[in-house]
């Protein structure tokens, strides 16, 4: 071992402290300093070598003590079987609370199109934590088409599958994902969106035992749980300790209706399958819009997509998805973003998605709650209970085609994986926007055109352009032409916005 520089000075200090000695004075001095110098180096030599051992020793330990749990467990996930986890402590970052009530906060304009050639990608970009959940002014409306759907399709809508093992695969139930996903979010909604969301906690004293799943608290920093969560601006409250009443699927479908009561996003709960696939054991899916829960619930991954004609998915996406999926890690949560274009029926009068409800509720139908056809856009696929899975836009074009009735339906898709289950969760945020609007912000009108123009036929048949193309590009070719932007310009926003 490399003893440091302090000996060497200590020596040479030592003989210089009378000036430049004789060799005969020099042979005296060291025998004199030399049973003083020896024991006072090799305690020095002792000293170093227990500090050394000591601090490998004390590297080792926090590699298995509780202060370093998650870079264990993600070491023991990195390598693990297909269809296992081991559940890990994850200390999540701070969420930067918004400033603002949800009635002030405007959607996001999101514009996810570009000039120029098409490309098919995952197109994934790094999610800020505080990003995860997105509400806005329009909060209150997507509540009321949601809690519609909830009571009028029931298990359409809201559905949790219990463990699948047969010859072919072993994939667990989504009952206790959907339990750790409504905790996450009773934790995250309150430091998100403070005065929109209140709760109270398991009182300490009174616990005999928390919600927890394999001995892992269902709470952040240390808190005890959530009890209850109530919604500001709904007025809504939920008792989460009625998940401790139930079992299976009844508790983790009793989860994904408080999920639909408190986010705007759909939620799809992936598990991972002994063959390594991702399946889709339990969902939130209201307002799908293009496709529903039934056909696909129960489906890996991979299969979803191909009965669902994605353009290209075996091709460009499959593999490079797939891989994504089985590294993906619990602290590097992703965002994508996706549009179709889609039809509405002309507005009955003034009533749009922002006016409240009537108030003889049970006579209340789709088109009454939702005008905008966000849940399901019937004037682009046609009556949802006759849909033919994997042939959207298959309605007739319809005789109220025009700029009026034309909507971008954009997706803001978000994945996150569970620490504790190891669940990967899919939430799809959608945002209707009218075309009308679109084409009066700066450059939208020609990007938008240059986008719908460049999709190959595959993607336009998908996207279901032949319904309503001429139109659309007509239309956006006479507002483009106006305001004189045929291509990317300086001060623009950049993608996706």
């Amino acid at each position: 071992m490399k003893l440091n520089g302090w000996s060497t000075k200590f020596v040479s200090g030592a003989l210089a402290q009378n000036g430049p000695p004789d060799s005969s004075d020099t042979t005296t001095l060291f025998r004199t300093l030399l049973p003083i110098i020896l024991p006072g180096l090799a305690l020095l030599t002792t000293y170093k070598v227990l500090d050394w051992t000591r601090s490998r020793t004390s590297a080792k330990a926090r590699n298995t003590t509780v202060v370093s749990d998650a870079a264990n467990d993600k070491d023991a996930n990195k390598y693990r079987e297909h269809g296992t986890w081991t559940p890990q402590r994850f200390g999540y970052p701070e969420i930067t609370p918004c400033p603002h009530e949800l009635k002030d906060v405007k959607p996001v304009p999101y514009r996810p199109f570009r000039w120029g050639e098409y490309h098919i990608t995952m197109g994934i970009r790094t999610m800020p934590w505080s990003e995860w959940i997105e509400l806005d002014s329009s909060y209150q409306a997507y509540q009321r088409v949601r809690s519609f759907r909830v009571r009028t399709r029931g298990r359409d809508v809201i559905r949790v599958l219990p463990t699948r093992e047969d010859d072919t695969v072993k994939v667990l139930g989504g009952a206790e994902a959907a339990k750790e996903l409504v905790y996450e979010l009773a934790e995250y909604l309150p430091r998100r969106y403070p005065s929109s969301f209140r709760i109270s906690r398991i009182p300490s004293s009174t616990a005999s035992s928390v919600p927890s799943i394999d001995g892992i608290s269902l709470s952040w920093d240390g808190e005890m749980p959530v009890r209850t969560i109530e919604v500001v601006d709904t007025g809504a409250k939920y008792d989460l300790s009625i998940l401790e009443t139930l079992k299976g699927e009844d508790m983790g479908e009793e989860a994904m209706k408080i999920v639909t009561g408190l986010v705007q996003e759909d939620m799809a709960v992936m598990i991972e399958g002994s063959d390594g696939k991702y399946y889709f054991q339990a969902g939130s899916i209201s307002i799908p819009g293009f496709w529903r829960m039934s056909d696909k619930i129960g489906m890996p991954l991979d299969e979803i997509h191909v009965s669902g004609n994605v353009p290209q998915f075996k091709e460009k996406l499959q593999m490079s998805m797939e891989r994504f999926f089985k590294r993906m890690p619990v602290d590097k949560p992703v965002i994508r973003s996706n549009y179709f274009m889609q039809v509405i029926k002309p507005p009955k009068g003034a009533q749009a998605i922002d006016k409240e409800p009537r108030l003889d509720v049970e006579e209340e139908t789709a088109s009454d709650v939702d005008p905008e056809e966000l849940s399901w856009s019937e004037s682009t696929n046609g009556r949802e209970d006759e849909f033919l899975h994997g042939h959207g836009h298959s309605a007739k074009p319809a005789s109220y085609l025009a700029p009026s009735t034309l909507r971008l339906r954009s997706e803001r898709q978000t994945l996150r994986r569970l620490p504790r289950t190891g669940a990967i969760v899919f939430g799809i945020r959608t945002y209707l926007f009218k075309v009308e609007e679109l084409a009066r912000e700066r450059g939208v009108a020609g990007r938008l055109a240059s986008a719908v123009r460049s999709w190959p036929e595959d993607v336009a048949v998908y996207k279901g352009q032949k319904m309503y193309r001429d139109i659309l590009l007509r239309y956006l070719d006479e507002c483009a032409e106006r305001e004189g932007i045929t291509g990317p310009t300086e001060g623009m926003l950049v993608y996706p916005y």
